[in-house]
């Protein structure tokens, strides 16, 4: 089972694919993790990410497929993986067809003012990766982490201004993936508007009947 989820950012393409990944057992592999790992560690990629993140832009292809294709090669992805955050671009999905087997794709799709919403009020435990929501799922205690009680941030790429800008991004460079996908005939569409359980229901369905 190979998988893509493809959509803007805040369609919770995430929290969907974790779901998914536990109950085939198979890996959730988020560009973005590998990034915040880099970041984390202050590593000589982790700084030009933070710097490309920061700006609102996306990382260059090139770097984002040598990542990922060494990521697939290792064992934990031999039953199969899920793929969220890539490919971003054309040319990243032309190059991941060189070393993978993608026969489905999931597009959830949901509306820029609910997108803005649920990341602007989004809230990080820097180290650990956890989110949270401020309406949607807040922390126990406001501001600190449930686990280690320290402080939660706002990610720079989180803040409103950047928000609209990653989205903008979006519609130029990735949404033409909906296009190369459907000429593929794997390309299946997921509202990600109603409550997760729902959204979990028809992504299900869409997974038995392909």
């Amino acid at each position: 089972m190979q998988l893509i989820f493809l959509g803007p950012p805040g369609a919770g393409k995430g929290t969907m694919a974790t779901r998914v990944a536990d109950d085939h057992d198979i890996p959730h592999i988020s560009t973005g993790d590998i990034f915040r790992y880099n970041i984390n560690n202050k590593t000589a990629l982790g700084l030009q990410v933070k710097s490309i993140l920061d700006s609102g832009e996306l990382v260059p292809d090139g770097l984002t497929i040598d990542l990922v294709r060494d990521r697939l090669g290792q064992e934990d992805c031999s039953k199969g993986f899920i793929l969220d955050g890539f490919p971003r671009t054309i040319a990243q999905a032309e190059a991941l067809e060189s070393f993978s087997d993608i026969r489905c794709v999931l597009n959830f799709s949901l509306s820029d003012e609910i997108i803005v919403d649920r990341l602007s009020g989004r809230r990080v435990h820097k180290s650990s990766g956890r989110t949270y929501h401020v309406l949607h799922n807040p922390p126990k205690v406001s501001g600190k982490d449930d686990v280690t009680g320290e402080e939660l941030i706002v990610r720079s790429d989180d803040q409103v201004d950047s928000v609209r800008k990653r989205l903008s991004v979006y519609y130029e460079q990735t949404a033409p993936l909906k296009e190369f996908y459907q000429n593929k005939g794997i390309l299946h569409e997921v509202d990600a508007t109603p409550p997760p359980d729902e959204v979990y229901e028809s992504i299900k369905t869409i997974l038995a009947e392909t």
